[in-house]
């Protein structure tokens, strides 16, 4: 039998202290990691609707099991932002969501939904603001004094990598009568 030349190497005889010290500094890193993640994206809302419920007690639509119009091929939903608020001024809260596809990976386009509720009933899509097959991303997002406001970011060409939008559009709506009107203030502009 033919002794190896080179000595044991370390690792083929660990030892507990070994383990240890190992978890130890993978622990390390997995708080460093948390610690230097970005601040998560929420939606703002003035004093007033961020309460989740009114006056007569009813609580703002819960977009958690809704069953968005969204055709993300098996991969489910994601819910980005949300914000109460009385957009049509009949005393209950609304719910205005940002939802996209949960993909993996990349900038999926997403939509933005208005959710109410009847007295009992569950929760329900009664308006789409933006459509995802605008294939537009929803940047800053804000429900005000019933006004819903969002920065939307597309693509003015098939050539345009789809990481890197290069059109920026600010966007408010307002119920009026009997439906959501939209205006814009830039109109898509170049990032």
């Amino acid at each position: 039998m033919q002794t190896p030349a080179l000595p044991d190497l370390a690792h083929t005889a660990a030892k507990p202290v070994h383990w240890l010290a190992t978890a130890a500094a993978m622990a390390g890193v997995v708080a460093l990691a948390g610690l230097l993640q970005p601040r998560t994206a929420t939606a703002t809302a003035t004093a007033p609707e961020q309460r989740t419920t009114t006056r007569h007690g009813a609580p703002a639509p819960d977009p958690a099991g809704v069953d968005f119009p969204l055709e993300c091929g098996g991969a489910g939903t994601t819910v980005a932002k949300q914000a109460p608020g009385d957009l049509d001024g009949d005393g209950r809260p609304e719910t205005v969501a940002v939802v996209h596809c949960a993909a993996g990976s990349g900038t999926p386009p997403g939509g933005i939904y208005v959710l109410t509720r009847s007295s009992g009933a569950a929760p329900r899509v009664v308006a789409t603001l933006v459509d995802p097959a605008d294939r537009k991303t929803v940047g800053d997002f804000a429900v005000r004094d019933g006004v819903v406001s969002a920065t939307l970011f597309g693509y003015s060409s098939l050539d345009v990598p789809r990481c890197c939008p290069d059109q920026e559009e600010q966007a408010s709506w307002r119920w009026k009568g009997q439906a959501f009107v939209r205006t814009s203030g830039d109109l898509a502009r170049s990032v």
